[in-house]
């Protein structure tokens, strides 16, 4: 299987590269300076010359505070990027991988979002992707939208390894614990996605790692795992100050993979304890 990941150097992106081609796929990454998808004319042409059978687009501006203080560059990345691909997927007749984000929805619900469940965006980053989700949809017919949630690897700035980082550096860290979620490793992700691509089971997924926490139990977590002497003291989101509004509760129900394939991802703790060794 021809592959063409976009964002090939970010979180996801790395892993996803080295996984794919651990399994003998053939690869081709595209990600900045080399190549901008926001050229929606490149981007057409150039996935024509590539000729992948599966596009992975995970090209995205994902800075949640960075999207609300710059609308505009938002929906240039995480929309018109978007739209581009998919206009040169459906050109060509290949599959179309587009990650997604738990951030589509407000949070607001007591139990945890199916696929089906209404998106309402609070945020300009959240507003950015699910207008990306329906430019997929509209554009691109053989395709799978994958939403996820409070990606960590080991590829730029994530989570753990801030929390793992300031709790050698101080002996108190305040975080948030009235938003909750499914702390995910993007390694765990890397089998998911492959299995989409090889299938025709179109539509649109929740791949998380199972189970559900607060920013402040996860930091939690990762405090003990890594034996660091430092207390993780509960702050609420307004103390906290952000520009940007997240959902309280976001936690995605993994519904269509376990009913399409089987099965669901490990739990997140387990996750964690792998990826911190």
């Amino acid at each position: 299987m021809r592959c063409l990941v976009t964002g090939s150097r970010g979180l996801l992106g790395t892993e996803l590269v080295e996984r794919l081609r651990a399994k003998g796929e053939e690869v081709l990454g595209w990600d900045l300076p080399g190549h901008d998808v926001t050229d929606v004319g490149r981007t057409i042409n150039r996935i024509h010359k590539v000729g992948p059978d599966v596009v992975f687009h995970l090209a995205a501006w994902t800075d949640v505070d960075g999207c609300e203080k710059d609308q505009g560059k938002a929906m240039s990345v995480n929309f018109q990027g978007t739209w581009a691909v998919a206009l040169g997927a459906e050109e060509l007749g290949c599959k179309l991988v587009y990650m997604s984000t738990d951030y589509v929805f407000d949070g607001r619900k007591k139990r945890p979002y199916r696929e089906n469940d209404k998106p309402g965006p609070l945020s300009v980053y959240g507003r950015s992707k699910l207008m990306g989700e329906q430019a997929v949809t509209r554009t691109c017919k053989r395709h799978f939208i994958v939403r996820s949630s409070w990606l960590y690897g080991g590829r730029g700035r994530n989570f753990v390894d801030t929390i793992r980082r300031k709790a050698k550096e101080q002996d108190r860290i305040e975080v948030v614990d009235d938003q909750v979620g499914s702390p995910t490793w993007a390694a765990d992700l890397c089998q998911p996605l492959h299995e989409l691509a090889q299938s025709d089971k179109f539509g649109t997924y929740h791949i998380t790692n199972s189970g559900q926490a607060s920013w402040f139990e996860f930091a939690r977590e990762i405090v003990k795992l890594t034996g660091a002497d430092c207390e993780v003291v509960p702050q609420t989101t307004e103390q906290a100050g952000r520009p940007a509004a997240r959902p309280a509760l976001s936690v995605l129900e993994n519904r269509n993979f376990k009913r399409r394939f089987g099965r669901v991802l490990r739990p997140w703790q387990d996750a964690l304890q792998a990826y911190l060794g």
